[in-house]
């Protein structure tokens, strides 16, 4: 019997790139394809870059690198792939280049390069396609590109504008992976609460009904399907408010990942950033009323070309006044291409420094304070490793997305598996993670 040929994988970036990773593997699967684990064993490797920042550049540049030293044989895809120029300069010897999602082009690159064996013996690939992640949580993408011009950002450069895919599509896959035993739906795309503006919220056929395809209307059918339904990158707009009461009903998870990037309206006005104009905290207050325990995460940068000692403070006080439940800091960095790098006022590195760890702390202190406020509730987690030998399993709340968010460290914990969503009592809390006993019954 033919041998399948196998391909190895390298995944950089963002979730996003992970479900480009996973559609790719699955159509290559389907079609008689085998993957390596490792470097050796594989016919070819596929490296799917990044390319948002010019560190994430530098790595993905490294990583095809590593990849021809390895291997000898790669393709590249992603979004590092519109700058075929670049690479083709650092790696004259890849064998083909493809921009992001076009999973078309890469699929025939591999053809060209690594023709599929014809074998009908080859498992079926899963209803719910292949999955990078484990089985109990998957990415869900509702559309790619973005409208807003960020002046920062390049990603509309690299991914275009928006285009939203129709909910019924959506719905479907969404029900294909929690028949495949995923519990929990983690919804993506570069700006959630754009959802279907670019098609005027269109209607498509689900189960016999009309469902629009509109951010609400998105999130209530989702939060119907029984498994649990987080929502990131959601810029906010006024429609947001409505979605809250969802997550007030319990359809939809208390937590709202929110790209803020920073509080100053001097700041926000340079960043060109959408919404920078609304009354945020107000709305993140009348949010909190309307369902108490919303959790938000969000992204800060520090160093931006401008950013004054005020500015900084500024978005200090905010971030403690907004209790920001989870706060990711990065500190500026020019990207190639970006309307940013026109910019006066250069920020010194050292001053970056010094702000990002304070923002940091700050960051922490409300961070502790929120999750104190916890202790002693009893709450449902999500196990998503298990440690015998401690008898304990790593868990995370409705508050928590995986691996950005803190964890809720369960002892006393016998017979729980990967997967399990479990009820348990809060016993003590730190920084950034909860300590808890499974609730008695």
């Amino acid at each position: 019997m033919n041998q399948a040929p196998k391909i190895g994988l390298v995944s950089l970036g963002c979730p996003k790139a992970l479900v480009d990773s996973e559609r790719i593997m699955t159509t290559l699967r389907a079609q008689g394809y085998s993957f390596s684990r490792d470097y050796a064993g594989a016919d070819i490797v596929l490296v799917n870059t990044c390319g948002f920042l010019d560190s994430a550049k530098q790595e993905s540049l490294e990583a095809i690198g590593e990849a021809l030293n390895e291997n000898g044989r790669v393709i590249v895809t992603g979004c590092l792939g519109v700058e075929e120029g670049l690479i083709r300069e650092t790696h004259p010897s890849v064998l083909a280049i493809t921009g992001p999602h076009q999973y078309e082009s890469v699929v025939s690159a591999v053809h060209d390069h690594l023709p599929p064996v014809p074998n009908r013996f080859v498992d079926l690939v899963p209803e719910s396609g292949l999955k990078l992640t484990p089985r109990h949580y998957a990415y869900l993408k509702i559309s790619e590109g973005c409208n807003n011009r960020c002046s920062f950002c390049i990603i509309p450069q690299i991914r275009g504008d928006l285009v939203s895919r129709p909910a019924a599509g959506i719905l479907g896959e969404a029900e294909g992976l929690i028949r495949s035993g995923v519990k929990e739906l983690l919804v993506i795309s570069q700006d959630t609460s754009a959802y279907g503006v670019d098609i005027k919220y269109a209607e498509s056929k689900y189960r016999g009904r009309d469902v629009k395809a509109k951010f609400y209307d998105l999130a209530k059918e989702l939060g119907q399907l029984g498994a649990w339904t987080r929502l990131h990158y959601v810029y906010p707009y006024p429609h947001v408010d409505q979605v809250i009461e969802l997550m007030a009903e319990g359809l939809v998870l208390p937590y709202l990942d929110i790209p803020f990037q920073h509080a100053s309206p001097n700041v926000l006005k340079s960043m060109r950033r959408p919404a920078n104009q609304e009354k945020t905290l107000d709305r993140i207050k009348k949010w909190r009323d309307i369902c108490p325990d919303l959790a938000i995460r969000s992204n800060f940068i520090v160093g931006y070309p401008g950013e004054t000692e005020e500015d900084f403070e500024f978005l200090l006080d905010w971030l403690e006044e907004a209790e920001i439940d989870r706060a990711g800091c990065f500190k500026y960095e020019p990207v190639t291409g970006a309307p940013a790098n026109e910019l006066d006022g250069i920020v010194p590195d050292e001053v970056k420094e010094e702000r990002f760890a304070q923002l940091m702390e700050v960051a922490q202190d409300v961070s502790f304070h929120r999750l104190s406020q916890k202790v002693g509730r009893t709450i449902d987690v999500i196990v998503d490793d298990v440690r015998p030998e401690e008898n304990r399993v790593i868990a995370r709340s409705k508050w928590d997305a995986p691996e950005i968010d803190g964890q809720v460290i369960v002892s006393k914990a016998d017979g729980i598996k990967i997967g399990d969503i479990v009820s348990v009592t809060v016993t003590d809390n730190d920084e950034y993670d909860l300590f808890a006993e499974p609730a008695a019954h």
